[in-house]
């Protein structure tokens, strides 16, 4: 499709878009339903109307509420809105009462009167649910979605203490981080099988992922960030480019229009030089929200010329300009230097490489809600400068390692890149709910999405005296419907992608959440799930546009693509005290992107669409709250994953049939946590099983695989007063020596102490 054709069909679908926004009525908007007398008369059915909040005083959106009669018939059953808000209509009855239930919350019984309106406070249960809002680019209560999501709220940031986002990524089910080496160094996320650039990655719905997926999250702290949500399985219908295999979902804190501004600052020291500084203020008045935080961390890692510094500003702030409207604001800034020392456990660090980065993450957003629709409009720029350089000759050496022995020298390879990498991104979306006949007690949600993706690149290699200036301008069209009715939560969608590099992409999706056993108080809801979906990546800009005879690009590629399914069984039990989710999945890869040598005499070679893997696997979760005092939960995955076709037919490694790289078979987590009165304290182990690897360093006889120990953190937290808190963690509790990637040897014990201050 030529270029100049995107504005008439952005056009067209902007029109689209607003008619469904006017021609949808919510139930709650309508009038008072009536119905046929015996007389042939039209009589008024009477109305129960209310507002469901939780404890805090917040809108608690779709859950179910019930008005039953005396006897505990159900009379009519509907779904509060995004504001908590429901109406139902049923005959006038006597004794009557309304029934309102979210999993994650302890149902709630008052009765029917005939009060202007009936407002309604839910208590949280012992094991919680989220409302999340990436699965179907809206608020969903997470017991209502067919894909499957793990939240990581503010609560288990602050509990783990940990303040490298990679580190909580790792007890997340079918997920697994590598990282080479000590903090800050690249650090890759696999999920279900597929390779580390299939993730997309946001920050507040702004894409924040290189083009073609890549993204290091070596230099991301949990830094101003409420919640991070991942959702598993091809997830491009909603999302685009690059949400093959999952979308990791960074969300900013917010303020409070109800709260004073409140200060907390963080201190912290600890092994391998590490010294750890946050400090924020958050807080609201009348209509508007404002957080603020910085943070700081720097250490020298293990291995020489590996020392970090990385800084962190993260801003949001929101103004409600009238009832309906609110405009929304989103800044995130961070600086990154850390040093590159290289497989340390081989030989001699280098001690000059290093790698810098500038990131700027700025967005805003519109929003106006009306009678049972929404629109969304969103403006947003992500910039990243890196510059990565190793520009002195270290001495040659011959890698060894415990008896293993290279049969030949290397030496040191000088190189400086400096890469700047913008993308401007910009969106429309439009929900409309209507309201199913009363009978049927059904909610409909429609939505319709426009987003356009603008990259702009600048690629430099110094030493070689080349640069590149690429761009490409993608849009992406999303159609999707979401049914509500009491046992029964269905998605489906389908997005046009229209990609510069690849042309247009048609990827589906479809999900369905069903309750199969309603709560009988001991013995909670049983939920079948079942999702599946195709998914689509642009290649890199490298990939397409680069002019280097080693690495020449290719502007024919095709897209590389994804197709997953899942099912699962969650059951809650013991009166909402325990929870076990186990899923399978299905996963397949192909188009992957490699390149193929096209002369040797001088050498050349190209990127081509030669690869091809599969992965199929089961996931399991359990959580506990056996006490107010105890949390337990872990979980187990299963990664059956192997090379179909491969991108190096000659490698022992990458041959076809060998499992996928760097993804363990076997791996799982355990987390318990205790707290009495003043004392909180936390134990959480990652396990990963045999995985295959590669040394790259030709050493006699040749490491393929690795198999890393457990890994133990302990933390713990004692509140001295209201305003003062003394923390404590020990990463790597048992002091395993090991290595993540074959050669970069991890963090042994290392003890941090802290202080934290609220103000």
């Amino acid at each position: 499709m030529p270029r100049l054709r995107t504005i008439p069909l952005v056009a067209i679908l902007l029109a689209s878009v607003a008619a469904p926004a006017r021609a949808f009525v919510s139930l709650e908007s309508s009038v008072a339903p009536s119905f046929q007398s015996p007389a042939g008369e039209q009589a008024v059915v009477p109305v129960t109307r209310g507002r469901v909040l939780d404890e805090q005083g917040a809108s608690v959106a779709r859950a179910r509420v019930r008005l039953l009669d005396g006897s505990g018939a159900e009379i009519a059953v509907g779904f509060t809105d995004e504001r908590g808000r429901f109406l139902l209509a049923g005959p006038a009855c006597a004794n009557c009462r309304v029934e309102v239930d979210l999993p994650g919350f302890v149902r709630a019984t008052v009765p029917a009167d005939m009060a202007p309106e009936i407002q309604l406070r839910l208590r949280l249960a012992p094991i919680t649910a989220h409302v999340v809002v990436t699965p179907n680019r809206g608020d969903v209560p997470v017991s209502q979605v067919g894909a499957a999501v793990t939240v990581i709220d503010r609560h288990d940031m602050d509990r783990r203490g940990s303040p490298l986002v990679a580190d909580l990524l790792r007890s997340t089910p079918g997920a697994t981080a590598v990282q080479s080496g000590g903090a800050g160094t690249v650090t890759s996320l696999f999920v279900r099988g597929g390779e580390s650039n299939y993730n997309k990655v946001l920050i507040d719905g702004i894409p924040i992922n290189e083009p073609g997926g890549t993204f290091d999250f070596g230099h991301l702290t949990t830094t101003g960030l409420e919640r991070i949500e991942i959702v598993r399985g091809a997830q491009s219908a909603l999302f685009g480019s690059d949400a093959m295999s999952s979308v990791v979902h960074l969300i900013s804190a917010r303020g409070r229009r109800d709260q004073r501004a409140a200060f907390t600052a963080l201190m912290e020291a600890g092994g391998y030089g590490t010294v750890r500084v946050e400090a924020g203020v958050r807080g609201g008045a009348r209509n508007w929200d404002y957080s603020l935080t910085a943070g700081r961390l720097d250490t020298d890692n293990r291995a020489p010329n590996n020392a970090l510094s990385s800084t962190t500003l993260a801003l949001t702030t929101g103004a409600a300009l009238t009832d309906a409207l609110s405009l929304r604001a989103t800044a995130r800034v961070a600086r990154q230097d850390v040093g590159t020392p290289g497989q340390t456990a081989f030989g001699r660090p280098d001690l000059d490489a290093f790698f810098d980065r500038d990131d700027v993450v700025a967005g805003v957003s519109l929003e106006h809600r009306g009678a049972g629709w929404r629109q969304h409009a969103a403006l947003a720029v992500n910039q990243s400068t890196q510059l990565s350089a190793n520009r002195a000759e270290d001495l040659p050496y011959t890698p060894s390692f415990e008896g293993r022995t290279s049969p030949f020298e290397f030496f040191d390879f000088l190189y400086e890149s400096r890469n700047t990498l913008r993308r401007y991104t910009a969106g429309y979306q439009v929900d409309a709910r209507v309201a199913a006949p009363r009978a049927l007690g059904e909610l409909h949600v429609v939505t319709a999405a426009v987003d356009w993706d603008g990259q702009r690149a600048t690629l430099l290699d110094v030493m070689a005296g080349t640069s590149l200036d690429a761009s490409r301008d993608n849009v992406g069209l999303t159609f999707q419907h979401q049914l509500l009715a009491d046992r029964l939560f269905t998605t489906a969608g389908v997005r046009v992608e229209h990609n510069a590099s690849f042309g247009a992409a048609i990827v589906p999706r479809a999900s369905a959440s069903v309750v199969v056993r309603r709560s009988d108080g001991a013995v909670g809801d049983t939920t079948l799930r079942a999702s599946a979906g195709v998914g689509v990546k642009e290649p890199t800009m490298l990939q397409s546009f680069s002019q280097s005879p080693f690495f020449l690009g290719n502007p024919d590629l095709e897209p590389e693509r994804s197709r997953s399914a899942d099912l699962s069984i969650d059951q809650r039990l013991f009166g909402e005290r325990g929870k076990v989710e186990a899923t399978w999945f299905d996963s397949s890869y192909r188009n992957q992107i490699s390149t193929r040598t096209l002369d040797f005499n001088p050498f050349r070679a190209q990127y081509v669409n030669i690869g091809r893997t599969r992965a199929r696997g089961v996931e399991v979760a359990i959580e506990t709250v056996p006490s107010t005092r105890v949390r337990l939960r872990g979980g187990y995955t299963l990664v059956a994953s192997r090379i179909v076709e491969s991108t190096a037919p000659a490698s022992d490694v990458f041959a076809e049939g060998a499992w996928t790289f760097r993804r363990p078979r076997h791996s799982g987590f355990f987390e318990a946590a205790f707290t009495h009165g003043r004392l909180g304290l936390n134990l959480s182990g990652v396990f990963s099983g045999r995985r295959v690897d590669s040394d790259f360093s030709s050493l006699t006889p040749a490491i393929v695989e690795t198999n890393p120990p457990a890994v133990w953190t302990v933390s713990g937290r004692f509140t001295l007063t209201t305003r003062l808190e003394l923390q404590l963690r020990i990463d790597n509790l048992t002091d395993a020596d090991y290595m993540e990637p074959v050669g970069y040897p991890a963090w042994r014990r290392a003890v941090h102490v802290g202080v934290r201050v609220n103000f």
